[in-house]
């Protein structure tokens, strides 16, 4: 899952970033989820992989303080940028005439920077469930479910649920693997 994970969000940053017709305010947003996936997901599967390996359940405390800092500051940038993503979406269907003016790349510049240092977020909810039911009388197991459920699944995924399913990026991805020439769409 997590090999999936970070070469399903890769293929979405090498498929925008090589395709011209893909720099697009959307894909933009896009390819920054991605980064953002991959990094949320590496802040805690490596170390839950080598715990896994080594039958260990231990961790530093200096080791968890940073994983959970890491962990929410990347969670709130995804969420921001699904936020952001959202707000692209609605200018293209509410303004479709003025959608180029008002997505502009500074204004899509200043909203992924904004989306990035901010770390406010919708996850922390279900984040601060998983560790404070820890503390209660909840099982180990449906605490690590729930963990694994939003650490490891939701950036796994996003590429195929915001993406993959999408026809420019499986044509650019396949442009990327070699295996098509671009076509020309014309409307």
């Amino acid at each position: 899952m997590y090999l999936i994970t970070v070469f399903g969000n890769l293929f979405i940053i090498l498929a925008v970033s090589s395709d011209s017709h893909l720099h697009t305010p959307m894909y933009f947003f896009l390819s920054n989820l991605s980064f953002v996936d991959i990094c949320i997901t590496s802040t805690t599967v490596p170390k839950m992989l080598h715990n896994i390996h080594t039958q260990s359940k231990t961790m530093t405390y200096e080791g968890c303080i940073t994983q959970m800092c890491f962990f929410h500051i990347f969670a709130g940038l995804d969420d921001f940028l699904l936020t952001v993503m959202a707000y692209d979406r609605f200018v293209a269907i509410c303004h479709p005439l003025h959608y180029t003016v008002i997505m502009n790349p500074q204004l899509c510049g200043l909203l992924v920077l904004t989306c990035w240092l901010s770390v406010v977020s919708l996850f922390y909810c279900s984040a601060i469930g998983v560790y404070l039911s820890s503390a209660g009388t909840h099982s180990s197991h449906s605490t690590a479910r729930a963990s694994v459920m939003y650490a490891v699944v939701t950036p796994m995924l996003n590429p195929f649920l915001y993406s993959l399913r999408n026809k420019d990026i499986k044509e650019a991805l396949s442009v990327l693997l070699g295996k098509e020439k671009r076509t020309h769409h014309f409307s």
